[in-house]
């Protein structure tokens, strides 16, 4: 059986692919939690330091400030869900299972606790443990995340079985669609997986996309993975102190915890084929702009919280526009106000340019800007009139859309173009300073959107 070892942070947009060599020495030592008697005050207080600390992703400053929240208030599930997530940015799986599941002891009801359980988990190599704890809490976990969770603890095919139908859905994200190509990678299906992560990655960065799922796909340690999306550097963890758990207070049963069960991921999860290289190269985009340099792609993934979800999104800033400060250019007139008052002082306001001027400023090319891809032309629309009331660059340009045929069901890809390169990349660059996600790519056969042509309506969903 082959011990592999995990890493976490959930989402397969921002999977990056960073091996761990090895587990480091644990780095920090628990100082004396309340040298008083516990304060709620001082709990509240150092609780509150502990959100700062994961946000800013200071793992040890977290877990200092977490444990002194839980020695001063025992019994607050929150405080012990957030020692359980200060744990998990550290790299101390073993503590994070244990605080985590006391969380849970304290509020059964909690899908976020359940969720992170299951990755401390699987980073421990209780991959039926973690499964067990995703079907228990199926109805709390969010089906992009249990799927994708599922796939780390060792079962994609039941990770592909809840994560297709929910791409399919009209609220699916990229988030669900690329969690889905992965999963599809993890049980041998490649191309499937090209194919829906295709839908939202651009196709010049495919390969690489692809490539890095297959360094991923066969873990070294149990940890690996876990770590991997999670970003963070496993330690040596001899657990949480044993002054903070939830057995040493009074009135509180807590039942004892099984040993973790020994399985093997490998009867589950078939890896990376002898052929791999063929694999990715028969994977490959037909359409590849033949122009190099491209734009980042902006993906969802995990923010600064430790936990299963979008990571914070990277949104490349605009072209700064010049713009007077009315206050500060009042101010710097006021002297000669005061010598001339007969005389208003006119302060220039410098414009944004007008839409209608920066369209015809664009040179035509065969570049697209894809804005998402939707359950069906009825939902894009929808997605199209969010973008156009925030996107002053949209104003005016023809929608196109065309559907495509992949194994989790026909989307429908929104983009705008027939732009030269430097147009689209400036487009998408509004695009997603405003928010929204999108890529330039080459043309892929567009046509006018189909609530366009010929002013057809589309009947809303």
């Amino acid at each position: 059986m082959n011990t592999r070892k995990i890493k976490f942070g959930l989402s397969a947009l921002t999977l990056g692919g960073m091996a761990v060599a090895g587990m480091a020495s644990q780095g920090l030592t628990i100082s004396a939690f309340a040298a008083n008697a516990p304060s709620a005050k001082k709990g509240a207080a150092a609780a509150n330091a502990a959100r700062k600390a994961v946000a800013k992703r200071q793992g040890d400053k977290a877990v200092q400030q977490a444990e002194i929240a839980v020695a001063n208030d025992p019994t607050n599930a929150e405080y012990r869900a957030l020692l359980g997530q200060a744990y998990l940015l550290a790299g101390r799986f073993a503590s994070a299972s244990q605080a985590l599941s006391d969380a849970l002891t304290l509020n059964p009801q909690d899908g976020a606790v359940a969720l992170n359980l299951s990755l401390a988990k699987i980073a421990q190599g209780d991959w039926a443990g973690a499964r067990a704890m995703l079907q228990a809490n199926a109805a709390q976990i969010p089906a992009s995340d249990r799927g994708l969770a599922f796939a780390l603890a060792g079962d994609p095919v039941t990770a592909v079985d809840i994560l297709m139908p929910a791409a399919r859905d009209a609220s699916a994200t990229a988030k669900t669609r690329q969690n889905l190509a992965l999963s599809l990678a993890l049980t041998g299906r490649w191309k499937e997986a090209a194919e829906i992560a295709a839908m939202d990655v651009s196709p010049d960065q495919l390969q690489a996309r692809l490539a890095g799922w297959v360094q991923f796909a066969r873990p070294t340690n149990a940890y690996d993975q876990v770590a991997s999306l999670l970003n963070v550097q496993p330690v040596a963890d001899a657990g949480q102190p044993v002054a903070l758990a939830l057995s040493q207070q009074p009135n509180v049963a807590v039942a004892a915890a099984p040993a973790p069960a020994a399985s093997s991921v490998d009867q589950f999860m078939p890896g990376v084929p002898a052929n791999a290289g063929a694999v990715l190269a028969d994977a490959a985009p037909a359409e590849a702009p033949a122009e190099a340099a491209p734009e980042p792609v902006q993906v969802a993934g995990t923010g600064p919280q430790v936990v299963f979800g979008a990571r914070s999104e990277v949104v490349q800033p605009v072209a700064a526009v010049r713009v007077a400060s009315v206050p500060a250019a009042r101010a710097a007139a006021a002297p000669a106000a005061s010598m001339r008052a007969d005389k208003p002082v006119r302060v220039a306001k410098a414009v944004a340019p007008k839409p209608a001027a920066e369209r015809a400023s664009r040179q035509a090319g065969n570049y697209y800007v894809q804005l998402g891809a939707y359950a069906n032309a009825a939902v894009a629309r929808d997605g199209w009139a969010r973008y156009a009331r925030r996107v002053p660059g949209l104003a005016g340009v023809t929608p196109q859309g065309m559907n495509v045929s992949t194994a989790a069901g026909t989307f429908y890809r929104l983009s705008v173009g027939g732009f030269a390169r430097q147009d689209a990349n400036a487009l998408c660059r509004q695009v997603k300073a405003s928010g929204g996600i999108c890529f330039v790519r080459g043309t892929a056969g567009e046509q006018v959107a189909a609530w366009v042509k010929g002013r057809t309506q589309v009947a809303s969903r």
